[in-house]
C-alpha cells in the first residue's frame, strides 16, 4: 500500500526548520540525501513505527540500532514503568549500575572494568582521553568512513552523516588537532604499521570499527583486527574496537566475540542502553584504573549512569546474555538479504548486499564494497530511488548509502514477505531502460 501525502510531517518541519538547525536534531534524518520530508513518528510498536500522518512502516533503521528487541518490549517497558516513580535522576551511585556493569563484563571477556556514561560519542572520547593519558602520546589512527561520534579527533574522513552530507571532515576542529588523527584506509594493515614506523613513540592508540556500520557494512578483511592489537602491542599503542553499533548486535561478545579478540578498550551505546541514551567504555583492569578517581585522567558526567537508561539496558542485556535470539535474528536477515540479492538481480540492477548478523547495506555498487573509497563511487541517485521507492510502499530504511540498517527480534516472517514484496517492485522500477 502506497503511504499518503505528509502534510502534517511537512509543517511540523517548516516549524522545526524555524527553531532547529535544519529541523532536526541529527544530521542524516533530514533526509537531503535522499529528497524529500522526513516522516515525523509519533509512536513505535515490535518492528513498525507510525507517523503523524497515520502512515505504518516496518522498520529497518531500529533508532540506528538500539531496538534489537523491537520497539516497546513488553520487559522493558514493565521495568521502566516500574523505575519512573522511584525517580529519574540521582547522581548518586545506585545497586543498579553495578548490576549492568557486570552483565557487560560478562559478556565481553575483554572488559575487566567499565565506566558508564551518556552517549557512544562520549564513550570514544573518554576512551581517547584514557589512551593519551596511559601512554602518555598524543597521536591517533583512525580509518576513513569511520565514525566514532562527533570528537574532534574522530572527524577527519568521518562516515556516517558527515559522509552522507559530503561535509569536509574539519570545519570547528582546529588544525593542531586535526593534525593529531592519522586516517588511513579500512583494512590496510601495511599501512598502519608504516604509520607506526613514521611517527616512532607518538601513537597513543589506533580505533576502528571491527565491523564498519558508518559506511555502510562492511566487514573487516581476514586477520586485520587480529593485526590491529599485534601492532599496537608491539609499537606500545592501544587498539580501541568502537562496537557502539555492534556490541551486542551481531552476538553477545560483539564482533570481537565472534573471533576471539581482546582489544584493549572497547566503545559501546545503543542496545546497552535498550533505546535509552547512555554509552560505556572499558577494558583491562590496569589501563581503566587510570581513570578517575581510582586515577589520574578525568572523566565525568552529571547523567552517567541514568536510573532509567540503566533500568531499560538491563531488561534488555538480561534477555541478550542468554543468547537465544541470535538463531532467529541470523535466520531472519539471511532471508532477508537472500531476498534483496535476488530481487535486484532479477530486475538487473547491480548491487553488492554486504552482512554481519543483523546488520547490513544494499549498495548500488558493480563490485564489493571494501572501504570508504569505494562507497563514495556507489550509484548514489539509484540509491535515493530505491529509499523513496521503498518508503512509498511502507519500508523505512536508512536514508543514507553510507549506513547500515537493522533487523530485530520483532520482525516476522510475513514482515520479511511484505519487505521483499516491495523490493521486488522498486528494484524493477530502477532497471536500466
Amino acid at each position: 500500500m502506497k503511504k499518503k501525502s505528509l502534510p502534517e510531517s511537512s509543517r511540523l518541519l517548516k516549524l522545526a526548520s524555524q527553531v532547529i538547525p535544519g529541523g532536526v536534531n541529527s544530521p542524516v534524518r533530514a533526509f537531503k540525501a535522499v529528497g524529500g520530508t522526513p516522516p515525523f513518528i509519533e509512536a513505535a510498536e515490535g518492528c513498525r513505527i507510525k507517523d503523524v500522518d497515520g502512515n505504518t512502516y516496518i522498520d529497518y533503521v531500529g533508532s540506528w540500532g538500539p531496538m534489537i528487541l523491537g520497539h516497546a518490549h513488553p520487559d522493558v517497558v514493565k521495568a521502566l514503568l516500574k523505575a519512573v516513580p522511584r525517580g529519574t535522576s540521582y547522581g548518586a551511585p545506585t545497586g543498579a549500575e553495578v548490576q549492568l556493569a557486570e552483565i557487560i563484563c560478562d559478556m565481553v571477556p575483554s572488559i575487566e572494568k567499565v565506566r558508564l556514561v551518556s552517549s557512544g560519542t562520549e564513550a570514544a572520547m573518554s576512551a581517547l582521553r584514557l589512551a593519551r593519558g596511559y601512554t602518555g602520546r598524543a597521536k591517533l589512527i583512525k580509518f576513513e568512513g569511520c565514525y566514532h561520534g562527533h570528537g574532534d579527533s574522530f572527524l577527519v574522513e568521518a562516515g556516517s552523516g558527515v559522509a552522507t552530507l559530503g561535509i569536509p571532515g574539519t570545519p570547528g576542529v582546529p588544525p593542531e588537532l586535526a593534525e593529531l588523527t592519522i586516517s588511513l584506509p579500512y583494512g590496510d594493515l601495511d599501512l598502519v604499521r608504516k604509520a607506526f614506523q613514521d611517527n616512532p613513540g607518538s601513537i597513543a592508540a589506533v580505533i576502528c570499527e571491527p565491523a564498519a556500520g558508518n559506511m555502510g557494512l562492511i566487514l573487516p578483511p581476514p586477520e586485520f583486527l587480529e593485526g590491529l592489537i599485534r601492532l599496537a602491542e608491539e609499537y606500545g599503542a592501544l587498539a580501541i574496537f568502537d562496537e557502539v553499533m555492534t556490541g551486542f548486535r551481531v552476538g553477545p561478545g560483539g564482533v570481537q566475540g565472534m573471533f576471539g579478540l581482546s582489544p584493549h578498550l572497547t566503545c559501546l551505546g545503543k542496545i546497552v542502553g535498550g533505546g535509552l541514551p547512555i554509552g560505556a567504555f572499558g577494558g583491562r583492569a590496569d589501563i581503566m584504573g587510570r581513570i578517575a578517581p581510582e586515577g589520574d585522567v578525568y572523566q565525568a558526567g552529571t547523567l552517567s549512569g541514568n536510573p532509567l537508561a540503566v533500568t531499560a539496558g538491563l531488561a534488555t542485556l538480561r534477555i541478550l546474555q542468554s543468547g537465544e535470539i541470535y538463531p532467529g535474528l541470523e535466520r531472519k536477515s539471511s532471508r532477508l538479504c537472500q531476498g534483496l540479492t535476488d530481487a535486484a538481480q532479477t530486475a538487473g540492477v547491480p548491487v553488492q548486499l554486504q552482512r554481519c548478523g543483523s546488520m547490513f547495506t544494499v549498495y548500488f555498487s558493480e563490485k564489493p564494497v571494501r572501504n570508504f573509497s569505494d562507497a563514495k563511487q556507489c550509484d548514489l541517485e539509484r540509491f535515493g530511488g530505491y529509499f523513496n521507492g521503498m518508503l512509498e510502499r511502507g519500508i523505512y530504511l536508512a536514508p543514507s548509502q553510507f549506513e547500515a540498517c537493522f533487523v530485530s527480534a520483532a520482525h516476522e516472517e510475513i514482515d520479511i514477505t511484505r519487505t521483499l514484496e516491495a523490493a521486488e517492485e522498486v528494484f524493477s522500477s530502477l532497471k536500466q531502460p
